[in-house]
């Protein structure tokens, strides 16, 4: 197995991706905005007529008839109406705006995890190698998640406060640009308290998203090795690891909820203050004949809650927009790394019916790391029909030469050709299905037995795939099935190491590939299934040009050619004897197995 080690990028701001990402959906925001507009405009209108209705009920510039004040009923009914229904018109407008955005937010969402799922398909398998399986999940499952929610509650929001500010604003100034400027000298206080704590808070919750990747990470990690961990008794160290990366989002979390919390009060008591100073202004201003009414100073009360209201409520949804922001990065972040170089389909350039299967290495070079080589100078040519077993130590380059055949990875230089065209011309859809591969690590689904067999292939011949099982030895395992070869298994149930092997191997037989290459495939059977296996084998990779790796040389033996392999070089090529009488490498390794 090569390690490969890639310096994590640093987080940048995804903002503008989310804004390009999200413009499918421009019309029915559209639309929801410009129903949050007329809603904020109908809230807006509600203090005109609590001023005039305060004026109605107020003895304030009245004349009493007998000693009584006269109150015109008629005018209060009109005012009242007037407000009732500019709320409900308010509400209506306001519920339809948040229906319309959420609905848009879901499916944006969607889109984002489908197309997630398709870049996981198009990425290179260095990124893989590099990164862990938690992390990746924690960005298709917590940050989609965490960024939906964030949208959902801060989109309207930051919206509908943009409006509200700037209509309060003018509507203030125009009822009395004097206690306009009272309300307006809390703003930028505000504004500042709001703008630092984002500075200090944005960066913990980037934090937060990071760790939150590490904890899941480490859940997946102790998750799938249960086995060892239970074997070595080392369930205490792993609770210990958890607990240290548990405790170190614990404390993030707790710093950034801390600081973002910070809003709500310091916001709630500028507002106190704006009421205080307004009533007292206003009061001011009423006793010297500036203002001509009672009801201007009823009406700013309103306004001066409709104006530090929205402010107050970004600062309290602070936090879940941070989050959002912290989630973005890492959503666009992921979706914004470097894919496969897309490949037009095109018409194939071997006949797949007619492969002689003549397999030739041209001065091949490649490493992991471009510091390093894997593979230095590697040249060979492989005849139609050989069996080609490739061995030598471990970390040798033996299922690196694999890889680059099947150009999982691309060569650094030199090519690859087969049937004397080179796979740098072909697509990867042609070049993988010239090739059968049966690997070590064994892959099984979530499905029946039938649909981990014959998997991608289609109109599968009933017969050919009972003689598969028979061969593989399957058929007895099945037949003790409930409901036989169509009995429903999970990924991680009761099935041994072996049966999981036996498994791949049909798979690959089904495929009936004009070329194979075998991984270690019979590393997990036993010795008596394994012969079975390779009479079957045998019968698969006759005629066909074959590559093996293997560590039980017994099974290489036959082989036409065995290539030597170490440090990324060829040093011996031969059949068994051969090697054996030049008493190199192979003869040490081969020897080894009986010392």
């Amino acid at each position: 197995m090569n390690t490969v080690i890639i310096d994590a990028p640093k987080e940048e701001n995804k903002l503008g991706s989310l804004v390009k990402a999200f413009r499918k959906y421009y019309v029915s925001f559209a639309a929801s905005i410009i129903l949050l507009v007329i809603s904020v405009l109908l809230l807006i209108f509600a203090p005109d007529m609590i001023r005039s209705l305060t004026n109605e009920i107020t003895p304030v510039g009245k004349t009493p008839v007998d000693g009584k004040l006269i109150i015109n009923m008629d005018n209060v009914l009109h005012y009242a109406m007037i407000l009732i229904v500019s709320m409900v018109g308010g509400f209506i407008t306001r519920f339809t705006s948040g229906f319309i955005l959420n609905s848009v937010i879901q499916r944006f969402s969607r889109d984002l995890r489908n197309q997630i799922s398709c870049k996981i398909n198009r990425m290179p398998l260095n990124y893989f190698d590099g990164t862990q399986t938690g992390d990746i999940l924690s960005v298709i499952t917590n940050d989609v998640d965490t960024l939906s929610t964030s949208m959902q509650n801060s989109v309207s929001l930051i919206v509908q406060s943009c409006f509200m500010l700037v209509g309060v604003f003018i509507a203030m100034f125009i009822s009395c640009w004097q206690l306009a400027l009272v309300v307006a000298c809390s703003l930028p206080i505000m504004l500042f308290i709001i703008s630092l704590t984002f500075s200090y808070a944005l960066p913990l919750f980037d934090k937060n998203q990071e760790i939150l990747g590490e904890v899941n990470a480490v859940v997946e990690e102790n998750y799938s090795g249960q086995l060892v961990i239970k074997a070595f008794n080392a369930e205490d160290r792993k609770i210990s690891e958890f607990r240290e990366k548990n405790e170190m989002l614990g404390r993030v979390l707790y710093k950034s909820q801390a600081i973002g919390g910070l809003v709500e009060p310091a916001t709630a008591f500028i507002s106190y203050l704006t009421y205080a100073s307004v009533l007292i202004v206003g009061g001011l201003l009423f006793a010297n004949g500036t203002i001509p009414d009672i009801g201007i100073i009823t009406g700013f009360l309103v306004y001066v809650t409709l104006f530090q209201n929205p402010l107050s409520e970004l600062g309290q949804t602070s936090s879940t927009i941070q989050l959002g922001i912290a989630a973005c990065n890492r959503v666009f972040s992921f979706l914004e790394q470097e894919e496969l170089e897309e490949e037009k389909e095109t018409k194939p350039l071997l006949d797949h019916k007619h492969i002689r299967g003549e397999v030739e290495f041209r001065n091949v070079c490649f490493g992991y790391d471009s510091r390093k080589l894997t593979i230095t100078n590697f040249s060979g040519r492989i005849e139609p029909g050989m069996k080609v077993a490739i061995i030598g130590p471990t970390g040798a380059g033996k299922t690196t030469l694999v890889n680059l055949l099947m150009r999982f990875y691309e060569i650094t230089s030199g090519d690859i050709l087969v049937d004397g065209v080179s796979i740098k011309k072909m697509t990867r859809k042609e070049l993988r299905e010239i090739f059968g591969m049966i690997l070590q690590e064994t892959w099984v689904i979530n499905g029946t037995l039938r649909e981990n067999i014959v998997y991608n292939l289609k109109d599968v011949d009933e017969n050919r795939l009972n003689e598969i099982l028979a061969e593989t030895n399957l058929s007895s395992y099945i037949n003790s099935l409930p409901q036989g070869i169509d009995t429903l298994i999970q990924k991680d149930s009761a099935l041994s190491a072996g049966q999981k092997q036996l498994i791949t191997i049909a798979r690959a037989m089904m495929e009936n590939a004009p070329m194979l290459i075998l991984d270690e495939a019979t590393s997990n059977v036993d010795t008596r299934t394994e012969i079975m296996i390779q009479k079957a084998m045998d019968s698969l990779t006759s005629g066909r040009t074959c590559f093996v790796i293997a560590h039980r040389l017994s099974t290489i033996k036959n082989a036409d050619l065995i290539i030597v392999m170490k440090e990324g070089s060829i040093v011996e090529t031969g059949n068994h004897d051969s090697l054996m009488d030049l008493d190199g490498l192979y003869s040490e390794i081969y020897n080894s197995q009986f010392a």
